[in-house]
């Protein structure tokens, strides 16, 4: 076994079930002398002692927030304390790990999606804020599904295409140097599903383009639809042998040619046979 995900319901309380969590992870640490990567999930409402035993003895602490702010939480569950409960923990775990004290995978947190009624630009506004205040790593998504004999069995399922725009989304704002002002929302507040949100800032924004690859810092790669971090870096590196002149050359850095091509200009000249873009829906 390479690795350790360790969570749980709550059995009788917080405190006891994160004591018997505690436990556990000091049981295979100690006796069995497991150094491999765990990942300890932090209960809502644990104490800073626990916090602090938790960041000493994992690799990576998350807590889940579950919902982007006190009311829509208040639509899941009426026991769950936003600041205190959640944001507390997370905040203090981030105290911790600043003061090297492990967890050096850093922390995660995670939102549950379409069950409060939240909106896409809500979730992601939080999102940006732990990003920016409390060091996040990383958030994760997962699309509401009702389950028969729950108090939200009626809710309708949120459709896994919601899930991915998030997740697209959140990579831009984490790998990419994208702000959440450059992400486009619709009227209710939600991204377009038939558009990932870099295409759709592409589109937006015709005065940035085309991108002169052979000249552009890699700020502007990245801003080209189907340019990633890694095949920005293998285009810096190729062009230091020489212009790039063929989207083929695109292609053998890693990068989607086809999406890339209508947006660049490769040694002055633009590629041949562009793509017709996508026509937004009157909202937007």
């Amino acid at each position: 076994m390479e690795g350790l995900f360790l969570s749980s319901a709550v059995c009788s309380s917080t405190a006891q079930t994160m004591e018997r969590m505690i436990a556990t992870v000091e049981l295979v640490r100690k006796k069995y002398q497991f150094m491999g990567y765990v990942h300890l999930k932090l209960l809502p409402g644990c104490d800073a002692a626990t916090v602090e035993r938790a960041v000493q003895l994992a690799d990576r602490v998350s807590i889940n927030l579950e919902a982007p702010n006190p009311e829509r939480l208040q639509r899941l569950s009426a026991d769950k304390d936003f600041y205190k409960g959640l944001l507390q923990p997370l905040r203090l775990a981030r105290g911790y790990i600043d003061a090297g004290m492990g967890a050096r995978a850093g922390l995660t947190t995670q939102f549950v999606i379409g069950a409060a009624g939240e909106s896409d630009e809500e979730i992601l506004r939080t999102v940006a804020w732990l990003y920016d205040k409390t060091g996040l790593g990383r958030a994760y998504f997962s699309a509401f599904q009702p389950v028969p004999g729950t108090p939200l069995e009626n809710r309708p399922a949120t459709p896994l295409v919601r899930e991915h725009r998030l997740y697209q989304s959140d990579f831009l704002l984490r790998q990419y140097g994208f702000s959440l002002a450059d992400l486009a929302f619709g009227l209710e507040g939600n991204l377009h599903t038939e558009i990932d949100p870099k295409m759709a800032w592409a589109q937006r924004h015709p005065e940035r383009f085309p991108i002169e690859v052979n000249l552009a810092s890699r700020e502007e790669l990245l801003r080209i639809p189907g340019v990633g971090p890694g095949s920005a870096t293998r285009i810096i590196q190729m062009r230091r042998q020489g212009s790039l002149r063929h989207l083929e050359e695109l292609s053998a850095a890693g990068a989607v040619a086809a999406r890339a091509g209508p947006f660049v200009l490769l040694n002055g000249r633009r590629p041949p046979q562009q793509l017709a873009l996508f026509e937004y829906p009157s909202w937007q």
